[in-house]
């Protein structure tokens, strides 16, 4: 059996790490120390102090921090993750983060003799929790073949995207085609709401249909009745933005829809909203539609 090491046990990583308890040698760490004695008595695993004592010995290392500057913070230096990883370990990254970092620190791992994957997820907290996530895979088919086994704890489908920066790739079309997707369930039930039409009853014939999607199935009822606190914050969702932005930018790309969405979300951080999930979209669209006195006929 394969030694793992889990960084970070934050919304995703807390569930992620505890599945792989189930049937792995799991040692975590967590920047909050509080957060790591709760997982070890929820899941009976172990935690210790710091990244680099987490990782030694370990064959497969996973990360799930907020940013790029957490990825580097928990790889670098002293107490860091690279300080430990045995010739031949895996680190494989649930981060989301740029293209950048994850080909900056590959190319550390190679020097050690590590392979480096970057596996963004998708399915959020409830996935997380459900152990049914989606990871996308960018780095080379090996690693890839090797870190399998331990993913499929947490995962209902994995991908091998490309070598390394492809999942990151992927992820961001994950974030824009959500942005877009929310925005369009906003301004349905918006109007929806307006007609008097029964959300409820909205969603169970959009859903057998081409309207049918998971923000949909799962955000619909609830954005009705306004409720927001489902774990993905939007704080996190701008940071996601910002990332698939940049990387249009590089591509020479604009993208409209998600610069708008973004824009929203802004709005809706500045009125103290930043901690509500990406479904509280519904709220900035209102505030945008609902301007003009229904037409009469």
């Amino acid at each position: 059996m394969m030694k793992v090491a889990f960084i970070g046990l934050g919304t995703m990583g807390y569930s992620m790490a505890g599945h792989l308890q189930k049937q792995w040698d799991v040692t975590v760490y967590n920047r909050s120390i509080e957060k790591a004695i709760q997982w070890q008595q929820d899941h009976r695993g172990q935690y210790v102090e710091s990244a680099r004592e987490a990782c030694m010995g370990a064959d497969l290392v996973m990360s799930c921090v907020g940013n790029d500057d957490d990825l580097r913070q928990v790889c670098y230096g002293r107490e860091g993750i690279l300080a430990a990883l045995k010739k031949g370990a895996v680190l494989i990254d649930h981060t989301t983060t740029s293209g950048h970092v994850a080909e900056e620190i590959a190319k550390a791992c190679r020097l050690l003799g590590c392979d480096f994957i970057d596996a963004p997820v998708s399915g959020g907290e409830i996935g997380a929790q459900r152990g049914e996530l989606t990871i996308m895979v960018g780095g080379s088919h090996s690693a890839f073949e090797k870190s399998k086994p331990a993913l499929e704890h947490y995962a209902k489908h994995i991908a091998h995207m490309g070598e390394v920066g492809a999942g990151q790739n992927c992820k961001m079309v994950n974030q824009l085609c959500i942005a877009g997707v929310l925005q369009g369930l906003a301004e349905g039930l918006t109007l929806a709401q307006r007609a008097g039409l029964d959300i409820v009853q909205v969603r169970d014939v959009l859903k057998h249909g081409a309207a049918q999607s998971w923000q949909l199935e799962q955000r619909a009822q609830t954005m009705s009745e306004n409720r927001f606190d489902f774990g993905f914050a939007i704080d996190w969702m701008r940071k996601d933005l910002r990332i698939s932005l940049e990387r249009g930018q590089e591509l020479g790309l604009d993208l409209p829809l998600a610069t708008m969405v973004d824009k929203a979300y802004q709005i809706l951080q500045e009125q103290g909203l930043n901690r509500m999930d990406t479904s509280v979209l519904i709220k900035a669209t209102q505030q945008q539609l609902l301007v003009t006195t229904p037409a009469r006929d």
